[in-house]
C-alpha cells in the first residue's frame, strides 16, 4: 500500500516543483521529500549495527 502511495506521489512532487513560487519553496519541497526515507534508512541502519553489535557480543561470552 505504501509503495502504491510514493508512486502517486512522484508527479504530485514534480507538479509542486514546476509551480513553485520561489527556490526557497522548491528546497522545503525536497527536503519534506526525502528526510523521512533518509530518517528510516538511519533507523534501519542502527538497527543492524546494534543488532550486530549484540551478536558478537555474545559470541565473545561463549
Amino acid at each position: 500500500m505504501w509503495a502504491l502511495y510514493f508512486w502517486q506521489d512522484a508527479s504530485d512532487i514534480e507538479r509542486k516543483m514546476e509551480e513553485a513560487p520561489d527556490s526557497a519553496y522548491e528546497i522545503g519541497v525536497a527536503i519534506g521529500t526525502y528526510l523521512p526515507f533518509a530518517v528510516l534508512v538511519l533507523i534501519a541502519y542502527l538497527f543492524y549495527y546494534f543488532s550486530k553489535k549484540r551478536s558478537h557480543s555474545e559470541d565473545i561470552e561463549e
